[in-house]
């Protein structure tokens, strides 16, 4: 669909402002679409269009909440629980716009390839500002959209059979059938096992490329589809984010930071790292097999790179595992012999 500019200069109009020029910012694997605006006082706004293919994922069912997008009802909750968020400055949702303050282009990746020496410092404050949203989002309304989702089993075991789909099968290497019963068993028993973890809210992308640095500021973008999961399920989007690379000792410091900041005693710690190890498996397996599905259905090919690195943090996390979990280990040997030259 393309995007209606009458519309957005009316709701630029409806907040005083007139557009001198409209340039297109580069986007991801989403159908939203964004745009800087430059307005005739030399001031910048960000306007998100939403195009009619990608509002299903937006919109919740009912009448009542049909231009009510989550991004914006999770946006409110995490605004009002103290979470830095973008400010939205005008909302048309039923002509598929918003128009956001401009927090600029650096993420936190693009920050860091600048400045690298600030990488301990943001990942502390990253790891720091999860825990207290985590606490402050400890209880939240029985109406909103984030208590209506969860990481259920269902959900967890389907984004597992899609890296066997896509991860494997669509890169013709499909497993035998011995490996095909062992690896669906070995991935029942982890979606069963993660979906008993308790669960709290979940950004559920929270990583380099969804944090931005503005001046002080480390603000959370792409929350939309926030739900319920198990409290490491951030951490590890984070702290095994496949498009950086950290050492054992850094991922162990920021665990100690996140354990510090939750007043967690020493046992709890020891669970802390061996929950964030089995949602990295499942988490990455996930991740290297939508790599490809995004390469083969949406005809984008620019995450193809992190297949091999995301396989890598996989095959580290089974390796902290293997020794104490016999399915772990069988995991490890079947990806070892599926994808030789990547794990």
């Amino acid at each position: 669909m393309t995007p209606d500019l009458s519309k957005l200069h009316d709701l630029l109009g409806s907040i005083g402002r007139r557009a001198a020029a409209i340039e297109p910012m580069p986007g991801g694997a989403s159908l939203r679409r964004y745009s800087r605006i430059r307005d005739t006082s030399g001031a910048s706004f960000v306007a998100m269009f939403v195009p009619d293919g990608d509002k299903p994922e937006e919109i919740q069912n009912g009448e009542a909440r049909a231009h009510r997008w989550p991004f914006l009802e999770v946006r409110d909750l995490l605004a009002a629980r103290g979470v830095e968020v973008p400010r939205v400055l005008a909302e048309d949702t039923r002509a598929g716009w918003l128009v956001l303050e401009d927090l600029g282009d650096d993420t936190l990746a693009a920050h860091l390839s600048r400045r690298p020496e600030r990488k301990a410092e943001l990942y502390t404050r990253a790891v720091t500002d999860l825990a207290a949203a985590q606490e402050a989002l400890a209880t939240l309304p029985e109406s909103s959209i984030v208590t209506h989702r969860a990481f259920d089993e269902e959900l967890l075991l389907w984004e597992l059979d899609h890296f066997r789909e896509w991860g494997l099968d669509a890169r013709n290497k499909a497993l035998s059938p011995g490996d095909r019963q062992e690896f669906d068993r070995i991935a029942r028993g982890l979606a069963k096992r993660i979906a008993s973890f308790s669960r709290g809210f979940v950004h559920r992308d929270y990583q380099s490329r969804n944090l931005m640095v503005e001046g002080s500021r480390l603000v959370w973008i792409d929350f939309q589809d926030a739900l319920l999961g198990p409290r490491v399920y951030d951490l590890v989007a984070l702290l095994n984010d496949s498009y950086q690379e950290f050492d054992a000792a850094f991922v162990d410091a920021r665990l100690d930071d996140y354990a510090r900041a939750r007043g967690l005693e020493k046992d709890d710690r020891a669970r802390l790292r061996r929950e964030f190890d089995q949602v990295t498996v499942q988490r990455k397996l996930k991740d290297a097999g939508r790599f490809v599905f995004i390469d083969r259905v949406k005809k984008n090919p620019a995450f193809l790179q992190f297949v091999g690195p995301t396989m890598k943090k996989v095959t580290g996390a089974i390796g902290r595992l293997a020794s104490e979990d016999a399915d772990m280990k069988s995991l490890g040997a079947l990806l070892c012999r599926a994808l030789p030259e990547e794990v």
